[in-house]
């Protein structure tokens, strides 16, 4: 999962717009570059405002004239408790004078003790404790942009605090999801379709996102990747050279599940199946957020038929979005967050459950008898029950064998769990002799010389008991590991 184009400008890939490492996280990158002009003012509060009343752990604000006279509280000196008015509390620290001014408000733990003074015409008071404290600092000319540059890791959402004081309070109007720790890169859709409306529809979303989740080192890590229209996701999804956007480098937690969620106007306009399916067997829960489909008629037009079937990671509706219309986009954010968040859900994480190619090789001579071998098809059924069942998933192939061999069925016969659960029971017994060494070969040359590349191939030989010929010499040209449950 690779954000260079070193290896994907032979496809054609023109430009990948923009790219952000997870490492310096979503904030960061906001206040850089075009995102940017998003924000470009630092939002004004009143003289009341208190620091607690902003779930942000580090933001920016702009305080109007004469709020000395107010006399609104403050509590503590140098540190002060979260209940304390921002404004006077600069004033106090000599951070701005009573004329206002921009001031940079830092979060900290909560004191035992905060001990009143006077200072600059305001007196502050003392308490014994409080759950959260506060700083503050600033000077004349600073400005949001230049406070996240000079600042490394800017932690959270200081760069969103506009939008957030501004149009509406997030946790009267969302499900707060403050405990979502996974790390997350967003691929926006830059193509020449959307335009700088949609565009900013899109950052909007982004925004309300990041508040639901509590972007930060505690919860959720949030980087961007902007795709053009000749790009398309299949860059994103380019593994196999250069360095990888999951990766420790770029700030991949490892012990957090990785997601990547692809906003698409319309349709791609490159294939996405076999760059989804590298990123998929790397561990990356793939969603899809499809803005305004194609309609009947434009179908003719998609590049790839059933496009987020063959890139999402799972084929169960879990994983794609499908939105009517630009306007409604916000209406997701509630559904995608719920789903994000929900890691016991996030099957791609857990690598084993991703797109394998399974061949069962089961004993069918006359030794294992009828009662024994449905007891065997029983267990291939247990088994293939726990996987997600499709092409681009995983797939099954059974081979049946006494001295002679029988492939009931290869893979990519049966695309759905259904259909391969009947065909299991529909096996018949065959009953001979055993050549457990012939079988494994025969599967090998029937099953995986037709496997896909990036499938991981797994043979599961089911026997009762001695081969008649050699056994150890095709399992080890395979590397199948030997497992004798009797011992």
């Amino acid at each position: 999962f690779t954000a260079t184009l070193s290896s994907c400008t032979t496809l054609g890939i023109v430009l990948l717009l923009s790219y952000l490492p997870l490492g310096t996280t979503f904030a960061t990158k906001l206040c850089s570059s075009d995102i940017a002009s998003a924000f470009p003012a630092v939002p004004s509060i009143e003289c009341d405002m208190r620091a607690g009343k902003i779930n942000l752990s580090e933001f920016i604000v702009k305080c109007p004239a004469n709020c000395r006279e107010t006399k609104e509280k403050v509590y503590g000196t140098g540190v002060f408790a979260s209940i304390s008015s921002i404004c006077n509390a600069a004033i106090h620290s000599g951070v701005i004078t009573n004329s206002g001014g921009k001031v940079i408000v830092m979060k900290m733990a909560g004191q035992a003790i905060y001990k009143g003074s006077f200072a600059n015409g305001v007196r502050s008071l003392s308490l014994p404790n409080w759950r959260e404290s506060f700083s503050v600092s600033g000077s004349a000319d600073l400005t949001l942009n230049k406070h996240c540059w000079k600042t490394p890791i800017c932690i959270g959402k200081q760069a969103l605090y506009s939008n957030q004081i501004e149009k509406r309070n997030m946790s009267t109007e969302y499900e707060l999801f403050p405990h979502c720790k996974v790390d997350i890169a967003f691929l926006m859709d830059g193509s020449w379709s959307i335009g700088k409306r949609r565009f900013k529809i899109q950052k909007d979303f982004l925004v309300e996102v990041s508040q639901v989740i509590n972007v930060g080192v505690a919860g959720a890590m949030m980087g961007i990747i902007q795709y053009g229209a000749e790009t398309g996701p299949k860059t994103v999804f380019c593994t196999d050279s250069g360095s990888h956007f999951f990766s420790d480098a770029n700030g991949n937690r490892g012990g957090a599940p990785n997601v990547a969620v692809v906003l698409v106007d319309g349709w791609p306009t490159d294939k996405v199946e076999e760059a989804s399916r590298l990123a998929r067997e790397s561990g990356i829960n793939i969603f899809f957020v499809t803005i305004e489909g194609p309609d009947e008629n434009e179908k003719q037009n998609v590049v790839e038929t059933n496009f987020v079937d063959k890139a999402v990671c799972r084929t169960n509706g879990y994983f794609s979005l499908p939105i009517t219309s630009w306007f409604a986009l916000r209406n997701a954010v509630q559904p995608l967050v719920k789903s994000v968040c929900d890691t016991d859900r996030l099957v791609c994480s857990k690598t084993c459950l991703n797109a394998n190619d399974i061949a069962f090789v089961i004993d069918g001579s006359s030794s294992v008898g009828t009662g024994n071998f449905r007891t065997v098809l029983q267990f291939v059924a247990n088994v293939t029950q726990e996987f997600e069942i499709s092409d681009t998933d995983t797939r099954v192939g059974i081979v049946q064998y006494t001295y002679e061999q029988r492939l009931e069925f290869a893979f990519g016969q049966h695309n759905n769990k259904a259909d391969l659960l009947n065909a299991i029971k529909r096996i018949n017994y065959w009953s001979g002799g055993t050549s457990t060494g012939a079988a494994i070969t025969f599967a090998a040359d029937q099953l995986f010389s037709k496997s896909k590349p990036n499938k991981r191939k797994i043979m599961i030989v089911i026997t009762d008991g001695r081969s008649y010929d050699d056994v150890r010499a095709p399992a080890l040209a395979l590397n199948i590991i030997i497992h004798d449950p009797s011992k």
